[in-house]
């Protein structure tokens, strides 16, 4: 049977196969998934997206914690978020979008920021306001919810973009959204990262089938500039993207493995030869993970 081609979502071009894969990092079914490449933008997408998606998150995929003290560790390790956002925005109103519960959030509300978050998962709305004191709007739909949300100062998308059926149609709600002059922060995988070119369909960072795209960052580029956003900084060297490697080989190694316990002493020996690939993986443009910041222009 002859499969229909599909169009980029990103420029239009036909789309190729890529490769065919499955759930290795959570192991949630046996099915097979099918990413494309566009071969004029080199967008990377599922062409076979689950109806039900969201069962792909069960579980644990969210291990909201016990109370907001449990929290402070992991906000510690974000610390570099907030940090990078204050080199663009100064207070104000800032919105995250798949908060999730909320380290970022309770470090930007520290900062001083007005925080909101857009999140859809229900157990972690609940602690964002209960714990964090944030209001959280719970939405399937971001940017619906956008709509309910004060017009950001600043706006941020920590590995959110990649998990979108659509990202281009919430890009664009931003774009309309933000305050003039308001900073919008995007950190997403790499498809052009020197890790995927090593492990291929096995690489953690496809993740499939939760992540949808991966988007190349001069197509994030070009996309966000049409819609009137400057480009500031894109980054695959940031304190955060320069987490993501470690994390890709330890996880990518461990697809391989066959046990769970196997599989977690594989991860552990991977973050352990991270190192030797570092100099490597330190170019820029050649980590696993970038970080994009833009600007709308004031009036």
């Amino acid at each position: 049977m002859t499969r229909m081609a599909t169009v980029c979502s990103g420029c239009g071009a036909l789309m190729r196969p890529l490769f065919e894969t499955r759930d290795w990092n959570r192991r949630v079914s046996a099915q097979s998934f099918r990413y494309e490449r566009c071969p004029a933008c080199g967008l990377i997408s599922l062409a076979n997206v689950p109806d039900d998606l969201a069962r792909y998150y069960a579980g644990d995929y969210h291990a909201v914690p016990a109370d907001a003290d449990a929290l402070e560790p992991v906000a510690e390790r974000e610390r570099y978020k907030i940090e990078l956002v204050s080199r663009y925005a100064r207070g104000g109103r800032l919105l995250e979008i798949g908060a999730s519960w909320g380290a970022f959030c309770l470090l930007a509300k520290r900062a001083g920021f007005a925080v909101e978050a857009i999140e859809r998962d229900a157990r972690c709305c609940a602690f964002l306001e209960s714990r964090i004191g944030v209001r959280a709007i719970r939405a399937d739909d971001e940017v619906a919810a956008l709509a309910a949300a004060a017009a950001p100062d600043a706006a941020a998308l920590w590995h959110v973009l990649e998990h979108l059926r659509d990202p281009w149609r919430l890009l664009a709600a931003l774009a309309q959204r933000l305050a003039p002059g308001g900073i919008l922060l995007i950190a997403t995988p790499n498809p052009l990262a020197w890790q995927f070119r090593v492990f291929g369909a096995r690489w953690t960072h496809v993740d499939a089938p939760r992540h949808v795209h991966l988007v190349p960052p001069g197509l994030l580029r070009r996309r966000a500039q049409a819609l009137g956003l400057e480009q500031l900084l894109c980054t695959t060297a940031d304190a955060g993207s320069l987490g993501w490697n470690a994390f890709g080989w330890g996880w990518s190694l461990a697809s391989f493995a066959p046990g769970r316990f196997a599989r977690r002493a594989v991860r552990f020996a991977g973050r352990a030869l991270a190192p030797l690939a570092a100099p490597l993986e330190r170019r820029e443009g050649a980590g696993s993970a970038y970080t994009a910041v833009f600007r709308k222009a004031a009036r």
